[in-house]
């Protein structure tokens, strides 16, 4: 048994116990939620950007290959408008080719576009090449 205390002594104090109070923790883990969740945004942004690029590129070695082909035909590409599908890396993509002519009758001006086959109306790649036409002067 403790003895008693003098008249006027402050009364003793217990030690706080060691640790965090409810309200404390939930914020902390209140916190740390919205970081994760910043964390899972960017890192979303970050794969679909991959995937774009990935997809742009595909699709601009579609429209250089199709630019190569207009200019192995013999004598030229004829004149018009031309649409087909081509496959790079598993991946199916559609080309528009239209071949018009130039100032220079030696010359004809071939455009290619490429689009996914679902999304006609986005455009992932386009090049202009112009193509020399043989036998004309």
């Amino acid at each position: 048994m403790t003895p008693p205390l003098p008249a006027g002594a402050p009364t003793p104090r217990r030690a706080a116990a060691g640790g965090f109070t409810l309200v404390e923790i939930l914020v902390a883990l209140a916190v740390i939620a919205v970081a994760l969740a910043a964390g899972m945004r960017a890192l979303a942004q970050s794969i679909d950007a991959a995937t774009l690029l990935k997809q742009r590129t595909l699709a601009l070695w579609v429209a250089q290959n199709q630019l190569a082909a207009a200019q192995l035909v013999a004598g030229g590409p004829a004149l018009g408008l031309r649409d087909g599908d081509a496959t790079q890396a598993g991946v199916v993509f559609r080309w528009h080719e239209t071949v018009g002519g130039t100032p220079n009758p030696a010359f004809r001006k071939v455009e290619v576009t490429v689009t996914a086959p679902d999304q006609p109306d986005y455009v992932l790649a386009q090049i202009v090449g112009y193509v020399g036409v043989q036998g004309q002067r």
